[in-house]
């Protein structure tokens, strides 16, 4: 048996067979819905099992290392995507230049504007190596017959050689997600029966010391790969009289065409391409008309809705840190009546929601019978409006513009920053996601339904009671329950744990945070 075969078999035992062959998983929360053990990610990744050239090449020979600069230009699935993300830049240059004319932007130190350095994405030093997998089968409301999918998330990595011969490894700031299907229809169980969800699910909950199922029983090329997301810190900024400190993001997506075997430049799922409906007065109605319908309006408040292509854009920039208020966490949108002015905001036309417009689809949606989980109320409508866009929920409780930053195995001490794996909106969603698998392994018709991203929806458990994912130290609360205002009816139940209250923690007359009393 050759030495790629067996590691091929080797990654099929570990992620659809009966033993594991690595340390478990000691996170009860991502029990059966993620892997993020170091340990397990780098026998993974070093061994050749899940790396990105082992899945988009599987015939190459294993000791010959895919760097970046190989991996973008010997890839044909791949050779779109540089250019694409060259091109976001020349972009994001410009209007930072048009926004800014007397701060400098460039690589390296001595800009103001400090941007990523390209150059990573071209040498022979740099590779993505694995940070996690990520079960999301909670996704199949997308496309029911994948299942949803499973996504392998990889951070890109600087390998230098010491004198000595040996070589340090440094992490930066870029994250590409590989999106495979949760399953095929051609993939079959091992007994030679199709693969069905129920038992995709099961697979994931049965293991959980280790968790994991990417199926070894097909052909990638034509099965399974369904995307490529990056994010990218495209820039840092240091606070100065114009601004304060800033780090901005640029988020790609890039679906897989089968018929012409390679990745494509694509929209984002639900992010609004604010200028460009702000800019058409017919878009701009046929968007608002379209979401305030009675069924899209229940969609969008469960958090399942799918916005036409139409209306999206096909990039996003967002920057953080950002504050707890919806029309803070994203500026730039302003497409609700009274959002203030400045940066971003500067449309001097008519809002694409106004408050009557909202009040009145509500009115309708119970008039419908619709009973509303989670929008109740204009607050209600615009923090959702935010949340459900990847560069909304990008900004809520994030680490450093990002969800899954993974911990860093490459580091031999690493910092506090990467000892936890991802953010509080991640850890808090993973009961949902179970709750999900679980209704899948039982046969059942699960319920896909979300609340908010800064608060979870619990589900009827208590795992989260009292810590910060929920209502403990740190969790995000409705000032208004603390004697602030007339309670919203979209944040009664955003309240804090025995001993706690909610405070003011940002520039913010509606959300605080969960904090010991003071008096």
């Amino acid at each position: 048996m050759s030495r790629a075969l067996r590691i091929l078999v080797v990654a099929a035992a570990l992620l659809g067979g009966a033993v594991s062959l690595f340390a478990a998983e000691n996170a009860p929360l991502t029990r059966g819905t993620a892997i993020t053990d170091p340990g397990l990610l780098r026998e993974l990744d070093q061994h050749d099992a899940l790396t990105i050239s082992r899945l988009l090449w599987p015939g190459r020979n294993a000791d010959f290392p895919l760097t970046t600069d190989l991996m973008f230009s010997w890839l044909p699935q791949l050779k779109q995507i540089p250019a694409a993300i060259d091109a976001e830049f020349d972009r994001y240059i410009a209007r930072q230049k048009a926004a800014y004319p007397t701060e400098t932007i460039g690589v390296g130190e001595g800009f103001d504007v400090q941007l990523f350095d390209r150059a990573n994405l071209k040498t022979r030093d740099t590779r993505f190596v694995l940070a996690g997998i990520i079960n999301r089968m909670d996704r199949a409301y997308v496309a029911e017959d994948s299942c949803g999918e499973i996504r392998l998330i990889y951070r890109l990595a600087h390998f230098e050689t010491r004198p000595d011969g040996s070589k340090t490894a440094t992490r930066l700031p870029m994250t590409l997600n590989l999106v495979v299907k949760a399953r095929d229809a051609r993939q079959t169980d091992g007994s030679g029966k199709p693969m069905t969800c129920a038992e995709v699910a099961r697979r994931w909950l049965e293991n959980g010391d280790w968790q994991g199922l990417i199926g070894s029983s097909f052909d990638p090329y034509d099965a399974m790969l369904d995307r490529i997301e990056t994010d990218i810190q495209i820039s840092i900024a240091a606070k100065s009289a114009l601004h304060d400190f800033r780090a901005d993001y640029l988020l790609k997506v890039f679906k897989y065409d089968a018929a012409r075997k390679r990745f494509e430049e694509s929209t984002l799922e639900n992010q609004i391409d604010r200028d460009r409906i702000l800019a058409d007065d017919a878009l701009r109605r046929d968007f608002r008309d379209w979401l305030l319908a009675p069924d899209h309006l229940r969609e969008f408040d469960r958090g399942t809705v799918l916005i036409p292509e139409k209306f999206l854009a096909k990039a996003a920039v967002v920057p953080t840190p950002a504050g707890l208020d919806a029309s803070s966490l994203q500026p730039e949108f302003g497409m609700m009546q009274g959002e203030g002015t400045g940066e971003g905001r500067d449309n001097k036309g008519e809002p694409v929601f106004t408050d009557n417009d909202v009040v009145g689809a509500l009115k309708q949606a119970a008039a419908h019978g619709i009973d509303m989980q989670n929008i109740r109320s204009v607050a209600g409508f615009q923090r959702r409006l935010n949340d459900v866009t990847c560069a909304g929920c990008h900004q809520t409780r994030g680490i450093g513009g990002f969800h899954f930053p993974g911990v860093d195995w490459l580091a031999d001490k690493p910092s506090n920053s990467n000892i936890v794996p991802a953010s509080p909106h991640f850890f808090g969603d993973q009961l949902r996601r179970r709750d999900i698998l679980t209704a899948f392994a039982a046969g059942k018709r699960p319920d896909f339904s979300r609340g908010f991203a800064s608060r979870p929806q619990t589900r009827g458990g208590s795992e989260l009671a009292s810590t910060e994912y929920q209502d403990g130290w740190g969790a995000h609360c409705s000032l208004q329950n603390a004697g602030s205002g007339t309670l919203d009816k979209s944040f009664t139940s955003w309240s804090c744990a025995k001993g706690l209250a909610c405070q003011a923690a940002a520039a913010s007359s509606r959300i605080g945070m969960c904090f010991i009393k003071t008096r």
